[in-house]
């Protein structure tokens, strides 16, 4: 491993030392500034234990219709510097931030470049499962719920015990190792892009289809709502209030038309499975699996908690926060987010997929 120095002319970065695991790199943006990124090479349905439900190339893997090889993730919990955004460590990571904002920091940095995806980090949260390694993390004021001599470096964020990005041991990174990424339970609570519900209908961004910079607002029409099929891989994506498609009811999952959506609130994530939806839900789609919706076969300790409000437009976080105790981890699931909160404990991190015509 060699060392890497990173440091910018007009001195907004700090020299930083920096030995950098093979799976690590440093990635610039338009403005020739660095992020480290951790490089997730190309995983299928069944590399992350979802084989019963889903066959091919994970969909975080699949850009325009095309497979890419890699993605690349944030380390870090990204800060803010001229209006983009980066991944560094021993840093203050941006908080009190709106959904907006943050998919423009991210944005800004440059084609490829996109605030990370709900079913990028839902593949990097299945990959922990299958290999035995859930993070932890500061979700205990400073230090884990469950490993209570864990803690990270405190900064100085008013009554929050936010911590410096990257500053825990080596299991509150996503492979239990320093060369994975940091912080994915706790912390601060991370907005991610392509998934919303909309009055309990849930609605995607085709695939991985947010590196493009689609439209995420609130009235795009690149919304589309889940249509199961007859088998869990056949479902289609539909415009937005098509009879069938996909609604969230306590517990699970029901169809639009048939049952009426209802908002959940600190269920139990791994207690959300195919046998607590609706009877009108024949087959569950590969997706709802692919994007948080429910469990499949995943058994742990722990309690990572789900919260869905049906009531307009919810965008999600994903993690949980410094406060949220043994409901944080990676499975973590809060869909109760509007566009105008900047709760203290949001926060976001950068993605990057290099594109051929970049």
């Amino acid at each position: 491993m060699a060392d890497i120095k990173l440091m910018s002319a007009s001195g907004m970065f700090d020299n930083l030392s920096l030995s950098l695991p093979p799976n690590n790199e440093i990635v610039l943006d338009d403005a020739g500034l660095p992020s480290v990124m951790v490089k997730i090479p190309k995983l299928t349905y069944e590399d992350l234990g979802l084989e019963a439900v889903g066959t091919g190339t994970f969909p975080a893997w699949i850009v325009n219709g095309e497979e890419v090889p890699y993605i690349y993730i944030s380390k870090y919990q990204n800060v803010v510097i001229d209006g983009k955004a980066y991944s560094l460590p021993y840093k203050q990571p941006k908080n009190r931030i709106k959904f907006d904002d943050a998919l423009q920091y991210c944005e800004a940095k440059g084609a490829g470049w996109h605030l990370m995806s709900n079913i990028e980090w839902q593949a990097i949260a299945l990959w922990c499962a299958k290999h035995d390694c859930m993070p932890y993390g500061n979700n205990n004021s400073g230090y884990d719920y469950y490993h209570t001599s864990d803690c990270g470096v405190i900064m100085p964020d008013g009554s929050y015990n936010i911590t410096a990005t990257g500053s825990g041991p080596k299991d509150w990174f996503h492979n239990n190792d320093f060369s994975g990424i940091a912080d994915m339970n706790g912390n601060l609570a991370e907005l991610v892009g392509g998934i919303r519900i909309y009055n309990g209908e849930f609605q995607v961004i085709p695939d991985n289809n947010t590196v493009l910079h689609l439209d995420q607002s609130t009235e795009s029409t690149e919304w589309k709502a889940i249509l199961p099929g007859s088998n869990s891989e056949n479902a289609t994506l539909v415009t937005p209030g098509t009879a069938g498609t996909l609604v969230n009811i306590s517990g699970g999952l029901g169809v639009n038309g048939t049952d009426t959506p209802a908002s959940s609130s600190a269920e139990v994530f791994f207690e959300r499975k195919a046998d607590t939806c609706s009877s009108s839900l024949t087959a569950v789609p590969a997706l709802a699996y692919a994007h948080g919706l429910l469990n499949h076969n995943i058994t742990t300790e722990r309690t990572d908690a789900v919260y869905f409000n049906v009531s307009g437009e919810k965008l999600f976080r994903r993690g949980g926060n410094c406060g949220s105790s043994d409901g944080a981890g990676v499975f973590y699931v809060n869909g109760y987010t509007t566009r105008t909160n900047a709760y203290v404990t949001n926060g976001f991190r950068s993605a990057f997929v290099p594109l051929q015509s970049a």
